[in-house]
């Protein structure tokens, strides 16, 4: 018997990186279930079988794109992506809801250090980049 969530949506045959249609920088791949938990209304998005890429400039308004360049920006997502806006209380870490303001803390970056290496974060799931955000941390 299968896992309903054992399913991988994401075209591995894609590049790991690809260009921003808007600000013409590389890169990296994400997976598309991590842009499902971040859009609004998922159900309504048709997803093409191809690579999907985190746009992480924060002067961009694009946040995901595809390899053949469509884009989702910032308005078609329900969730504000930290690495875009740079106010103390953006979220840098989602999987514990740690912002900007608060990473200052060694507690909590230790807290987050300890928690990850415990494999206790959903990153895949609740960073918009789909990765660990402990290098966000300073």
């Amino acid at each position: 018997m299968t896992s309903c969530c054992s399913e991988n949506t994401d075209s591995s045959s894609a590049p790991k990186t690809h260009r921003c249609p808007v600000d013409g920088e590389l890169y990296s791949r994400v997976p598309m279930t991590t842009i499902l938990h971040h859009i609004h209304q998922p159900w309504m998005w048709h997803a093409k079988p191809q690579g999907y890429y985190f746009c992480s400039n924060p002067h961009c308004d694009v946040v995901y794109f595809g390899e053949d360049n469509s884009v989702l920006t910032k308005s078609s997502l329900r969730t504000k992506v930290g690495v875009k806006d740079n106010h103390p209380n953006s979220l840098i870490c989602y999987c514990f809801g740690v912002s900007r303001a608060e990473s200052k803390s060694q507690d909590i970056k230790a807290f987050v250090v300890r928690s990850t290496r415990e494999k206790k974060c959903a990153c895949t799931a609740r960073n918009p980049s789909g990765r660990c955000c402990l290098k966000d941390f300073r």
